[in-house]
């Protein structure tokens, strides 16, 4: 039996229901939800806070999203921090925010291996996998995670040890501790996102001896998708100049079932989540890593990069990423490289012009649904032009 207690997100009111849950699926409700909640694991009550997207049906398998917090941090100002409900709210995931534990020192945190903590937060994971997965229709082959350092070193750990639940991971500000690789050993490709400032004073981009740097970490999972040894580099538009820092993207191609490894290497950033709305010295602005993330997870399943029937395959220097489904029924989804938006348009196979606009990270949905069916159309997007069939 699970006790929540429902929030509805509305700017005027709020309403607070509990609910007691004993067996079933929960209802949709066609609304957001926030949903705070606990279960029992290793005789620990752990709570955790769901966020379930108004797109949420029983009917269709949703992606699930861990974002854990850091290091003395909890689950309701993580969901805040680094804020994924806007793209949820877009793309249909649903996103879980586990609550940590008080370790020896008084504070929260999760255990991955620090100090003397004996709490098992993997096992405590895959519970809360599966009690989810019991109350929703969950992708079960879209499981993610990412979280900011305390979360990071969380994500890599699970990417170790809980390979066969995850798809892909992401760390903002994270790492891995000294020596993990030598006994890391995943079941699959495992696409990796690191996100992390080179003035970091809490986990230092360069290591400590605890902690393997960023560097050695990229070329870790890089050697270990058998992705190409050097990565490619691209210097992303100084979009805000006052925010005293810059970013570099560096890619890692070519890995096992399309699998990459991603760096945004932000120099002169300090121990912050980009693109944040609580601003503070050190923060980004030039990229929001939450869009990243969504974006880099959504190109993959367990199995690798999630296969497209795409006409056309991109080049990789190409703005546009994906395009899928091809057939398309009502909505086009795009996949983006960069966080610029792209403009498309839609035209009739005579040149007929149907349908423009833009597409970017936040808004990456194409209206198809006034096309006639069983009709081939040229879609333009970037520099990119592909035919795109209608059902």
């Amino acid at each position: 039996m699970i006790q929540f207690f429902y929030t509805k997100r509305a700017p005027l009111r709020s309403l607070v229901i509990t609910l007691i849950i004993c067996f079933g699926k929960f209802a949709s409700t066609n609304a957001q939800q926030t949903l705070s909640a606990s279960l029992v694991h290793d005789g620990i009550t752990r709570s955790y806070i769901l966020y379930v997207p108004e797109l949420y049906t029983d009917d269709t398998p949703a992606p699930l999203v861990f974002n854990f917090h850091g290091y003395t941090s909890n689950a309701n100002d993580q969901m805040n921090y680094g804020d994924f409900r806007p793209l949820a709210d877009t793309n249909g995931f649903i996103i879980v925010h586990p609550m940590g534990t008080v370790d020896n020192n008084g504070n929260t945190h999760f255990n991955v291996g620090w100090g003397t903590s004996t709490v098992d937060d993997v096992g405590f994971t895959e519970a809360l996998i599966d009690e989810i997965s019991s109350n929703y229709t969950i992708d079960a082959s879209r499981i993610y995670s990412t979280g900011m350092s305390n979360g990071g070193f969380m994500s890599y750990k699970l990417a170790c040890e809980l390979s066969n639940r995850f798809a892909a991971i992401a760390s903002v500000t994270g790492t891995m501790n000294k020596n993990q690789t030598n006994s890391c050993n995943p079941t699959h490709q495992m696409p990796v996102m690191e996100i992390h400032g080179t003035s970091d004073p809490t986990v230092p981009y360069e290591g400590a001896n605890w902690i393997e740097s960023t560097p050695s970490v990229l070329s870790f999972w890089a050697n270990f998708n058998n992705c190409h040894p050097d990565p490619e580099i691209t210097d992303i538009e100084d979009s805000n100049t006052s925010d005293g820092s810059t970013v570099e993207y560096q890619l890692y191609t070519n890995g096992d079932n399309g699998a990459t490894v991603a760096h945004y290497k932000i120099i002169n950033g300090g121990h912050k989540w980009p693109g944040t709305s609580y601003n503070s010295p050190g923060t980004n602005y030039d990229i929001d890593a939450s869009a990243l993330i969504w974006n880099f997870f959504s190109k993959y399943d367990i199995n690798g990069l999630i296969s497209t029937l795409s006409v056309t395959d991109f080049e990789e220097n190409n703005t546009v990423t994906k395009i899928y489904p091809n057939p398309v029924h009502a909505t086009l989804t795009v996949t983006l490289k960069n966080t610029a938006p792209v403009s498309y348009t839609i035209s009739s196979l005579d040149g007929k012009l149907l349908s423009q606009g833009s597409v970017s990270i936040q808004d990456n949905k194409i209206n198809c649904s006034t096309l006639t069916a069983d009709a081939v159309y040229v879609l333009t997007i970037g520099n990119t032009t592909v035919k795109i069939k209608k059902t």
